[in-house]
């Protein structure tokens, strides 16, 4: 897929370029980017590099991730990153990381709703995704001021440093926003009572 530009009411997510690196750079030595997301650690002016000069052009031409620089719809400092990770047919997960000085504004939430909109009105998506390890309070603030809704704690279910950690784990579908889905979807009317039925 070419990369494109989506705008909102405040913000610009547009495809990184190699001159972004030492935003990049930059952002990435918080603490709290290296402990919360897969960034590697400590992060260098390479790992940059080689984020912008492979991974994101990468992904794009293959379709398998769509990742977006955040920043002011009419011009400046780079805000943050975000992207969209396939996970099977019609399924995308949301990633993200806020550069410090610009969080806790609504910035984030803003560009994951757009970035879902455009998952399921342009993407043929029909669910999208939301990971965090447990304790991870300010990426689950914003997936739930997204709309996504908790589904529970998947256990072992993010690997970082090495180590398995349990994920808290939410979903949006289209008709969290009002969004018509590519396929019928029948929710489950007393979950309860289907699983004693199979036993």
């Amino acid at each position: 897929m070419e990369p494109i530009t989506l705008t909102t009411e405040r913000l610009r997510l547009r495809p990184f370029v190699p001159e972004d690196v030492e935003a990049v750079f930059a952002a990435c030595q918080d603490p709290d980017i290296q402990r919360w997301t897969t960034v590697p650690s400590p992060y260098t002016r390479q790992d940059a590099a080689y984020f912008l000069e492979r991974l994101v052009p990468d992904g794009w031409r293959g379709g398998a991730e769509y990742t977006f620089a955040v920043e002011p719809r009419d011009g400046g400092p780079l805000i943050a990153a975000a992207g969209l990770h396939e996970r099977g047919p019609g399924v995308r997960e949301v990633g993200f990381w806020a550069v410090k000085e610009h969080r806790a504004r609504g910035y984030v939430t803003e560009a994951v709703g757009a970035l879902s909109r455009w998952a399921f009105t342009e993407g043929g998506c029909h669910r999208v995704v939301w990971r965090a390890e447990v304790g991870n309070t300010g990426s689950r603030t914003v997936a739930e001021r997204s709309g996504f809704r908790m589904e529970g704690v998947e256990r072992a279910g993010l690997t970082h440093r090495g180590t398995l950690r349990d994920c808290w784990i939410a979903s949006l579908l289209p008709s969290d926003l009002g969004l018509p889905g590519p396929l019928p979807y029948l929710p489950a009317a007393d979950a309860g009572r289907g699983v004693s039925a199979c036993l």
